[in-house]
This record gives structure tokens, C-alpha cells and sequence, in this order.
């Protein structure tokens, strides 16, 4: 880690405050979607609305940034934690309500999109000069490592207890987020978020990865909101199952992450972005008609295998990052583009979040995911419409 980072940094603090609270994260995430159903008696719709609320603060993440100008990123990053806290120690309090449930997500996930970004400004920081790229996958590893091990948590708990110990998860999370909070205190860092960050920022050039970014972010929502309620409200799948596989998922991710971004790099970030989405068609058709072509049993299994390899495929998303990275001028065109992209991502996935609810409880689930495919393949035919700038050989 020394040949990485600088020696006076902070980047151990850091390490810490996140493992820790991605640790709590996978315990809440690893029961909640089958909280909200079980005792909450949150239907299809009413996730949709959870999930509105919950993607607005990414929606709105540009405007509460541009409030925080003055303070650092560590400052910012504190302000975050604090935030997350505060959500989970609501959730872990409030009595089962729709209204009180939401409005805690709400507080977390606020928390949680403000130290999004200070994470990778910190790490940046921190990173000796040529370290960069090494040191936020180091950044990356730790956190899918500690969602892993929350969601592992889980497991055990679920095989000899009862639905009754949900309220326990929420504590242990909140006494977790809790330790990364008084991590973060340690942190010390001067760097500010770039000024371009904190605005929105189009140009004309980017204009076909703002488009990708919508066709992405619509995608994405469906089976991040409907995906695990599907296995939980149409198969029954209980918590320790739903945990069990958001583990797989989570290692899945964290051993071919570094595959995709060699085969962006060996093939280009082209060829990804269209494969991508068409691999999405198969997996969409196999999850909203399993229960169609299969009996139960095995549809369930079915739809569990396609959401680990849906969750693999979102890892070509990176490719888009590339090609901002082709197009831009410097890192600081990058980074605000890339940011900008974040908040039209958001823009379109609260609205799916909103009308997937309604689309699965009217139309149902065969609708909504093949809404789902015909999303990626505009992605794909969008894509297709990219032209590669030529390199320039030695």
C-alpha cells in the first residue's frame, strides 16, 4: 500500500470508514427488500415509490454539492456519514409505516450519493503520482468486499430465526455506519471537488453519452428495484436466499470486474457497449417468462442465475467511461462530464422507479421486463451509431 499511496495520507481512515459501512450496507440491503414486503406490506407499486424517493437524492446530488462549495472533500465525505447515520438509525427505530420507512431511505441514501463521489476525490488524493487507476480499485475491492460479508451475515441468522430479527439487522448496521462515521473524523485532506463538478456541465460532443446514459439508467432501475422483489413477492424467496445470492453477485462482480476492463480495453469500448445490452434481451426475456416455460422450481432458479449474470453484464458500464475519457479535452472535462452523466442517469431512473410499479401491478412482470429489453436494445442501436476516434500509432 505505501508504493501507492502518499505515507502522510489518510487513505488507512478511509479503507476503514468504508469497509465498515459497506459491511452495514450489506446486512440492511441483504434483508430489506423482504422487509418491505413481510412486515411492511409494501406491494409492487409501493417499491416503485420507495425507489423514486430514494434515486432523487442522486437526482439532486449536483445542487447539494453546489450548497457544500466551501468545505473539502474529507468535510463533505464527513457530512455524508453523518447522513447515513442518521437514515439507519431512523430505520431502525421507526415503526413499519410506509411514510417513515421511505423517509429514512431517503436520509441514507442522501448520505450515502454525497460521499459517492468524495470517495474517488479522496482516493485520487491520496494516490502517489501514476497510482491512480491502481488506487481506486483498491477502493472498489474494499467495498465490494464488505457488502460481501454483510450479505454472508446474513445467511446464518436467517436458517435458525425468525422474520422478527429484521429491526436487529438495522441496529447492527447503524452501530457499524456508526464506526465509519467516527473513521471518517480521522480524515484530513484539503481537496476541494472540482468547481465543474458542482454544476452541470454539457457540451454538444458528449451529447451521445448523455443519450447512452438515459438508455442505461432505465435499464439498470428495473432490475435494481424489481429484480430481488420479483424473487421475493413472486417466488417467495426469503431473506437468507435473497442474501445468499446478492453475495454471489457481489463476488461475481469483484472477480471479473478486472476482465471487462481488460476486454474494453482489448477489443474497445464500442464493441461492449453493444454486446452488452443485446446479452440483456436474453436475460430479461428469461426472467419476465421463466414462470411461463418452466416449472416454478426451476424458474426460480432461472431468474437467480440471470440476476447474477445481469449484475456481471452492468459491469460494462465502465465502457462509457471510457469513451467520455476518449472525448474529453482533460481530466477535469472528464470527471464534470462523467458527474453530469451521474444526475441524467438519475433523472430517468426515478420515473422507471415510479412507473415500474404501476407497469408490473397492471401489465405485469412480462411487460416490465420487456420493456427492460427494449431499452437495451435502443442502447445497442445507439451505440452502434458511436464513431471511435483513430489512434494515432508510434
Amino acid at each position: 500500500m505505501n508504493k501507492i499511496f502518499k505515507e502522510n495520507s489518510s487513505y488507512r481512515a478511509l479503507f476503514l470508514s468504508i469497509a465498515l459501512s459497506a459491511i452495514g450496507y450489506g446486512l440492511y440491503k441483504g434483508v430489506f427488500d423482504n422487509y418491505l414486503f413481510e412486515t411492511v406490506g409494501m406491494g409492487q407499486f409501493g417499491k416503485g415509490v420507495t425507489e423514486f424517493f430514494r434515486e432523487s437524492a442522486g437526482l439532486l446530488l449536483v445542487f447539494i454539492l453546489a450548497l457544500l462549495y466551501r468545505f473539502s472533500a474529507s468535510q463533505i465525505f464527513k457530512i455524508g456519514g453523518l447522513l447515513m447515520l442518521v437514515g439507519m438509525f431512523m430505520q431502525s427505530i421507526v415503526p413499519p409505516s410506509r411514510v417513515l420507512v421511505t423517509l429514512a431511505i431517503l436520509v441514507y441514501s442522501t448520505g450515502e450519493h454525497i460521499q459517492l463521489g468524495m470517495k474517488q476525490t479522496l482516493t485520487l488524493d491520496y494516490a502517489k503520482e501514476g497510482r491512480s487507476g491502481l488506487a481506486l480499485g483498491w477502493q472498489n475491492s474494499v467495498g465490494q468486499i464488505g457488502n460481501l460479508v454483510g450479505y454472508i451475515l446474513v445467511v446464518p441468522v436467517f436458517l435458525v430465526a425468525s422474520t422478527t430479527v429484521y429491526r436487529s439487522f438495522f441496529v447492527a448496521a447503524t452501530a457499524l455506519i456508526g464506526l465509519s462515521f467516527l473513521a471518517a473524523l480521522k480524515l484530513r485532506s484539503d481537496a476541494k471537488s472540482h468547481a465543474t463538478q458542482r454544476r452541470f456541465y454539457f457540451r454538444r460532443k458528449f451529447s451521445k453519452y448523455y443519450m447512452l446514459e438515459l438508455f442505461y439508467g432505465a435499464r439498470k432501475q428495473v432490475f435494481f428495484t424489481f429484480g430481488p422483489y420479483v424473487l421475493v413477492l413472486f417466488y417467495g424467496a426469503r431473506a437468507e436466499v435473497v442474501s445468499g445470492l446478492f453475495a454471489v453477485s457481489a463476488l461475481a462482480c469483484f472477480l471479473l470486474s478486472p476482465l471487462v476492463g481488460k476486454l474494453v480495453d482489448r477489443i474497445g469500448y464500442k464493441p461492449v457497449m453493444i454486446g452488452d445490452t443485446l446479452i440483456l434481451v436474453v436475460v430479461c426475456f428469461f426472467y419476465g417468462f421463466a414462470h411461463r416455460l418452466f416449472p416454478m422450481k426451476i424458474a426460480f432458479v432461472v431468474c437467480c442465475v440471470n440476476y447474477v449474470l445481469d449484475s456481471v453484464i452492468s459491469l460494462a458500464a465502465m465502457a462509457a467511461n471510457v469513451y467520455v475519457k476518449d472525448l474529453s479535452e482533460n481530466g477535469d472535462e472528464m470527471r464534470a462530464t462523467i458527474s453530469t452523466g451521474v444526475s441524467v442517469n438519475h433523472l430517468v431512473t426515478i420515473l422507471v422507479a415510479l412507473f415500474g410499479g404501476w407497469i408490473w401491478s397492471t401489465l405485469g412482470i412480462e411487460t416490465l421486463f420487456i420493456l427492460s429489453a427494449v431499452l437495451g436494445l435502443c442502447n445497442s442501436a445507439y451505440a452502434a451509431t458511436i464513431k471511435v476516434p483513430k489512434k494515432v500509432g508510434v
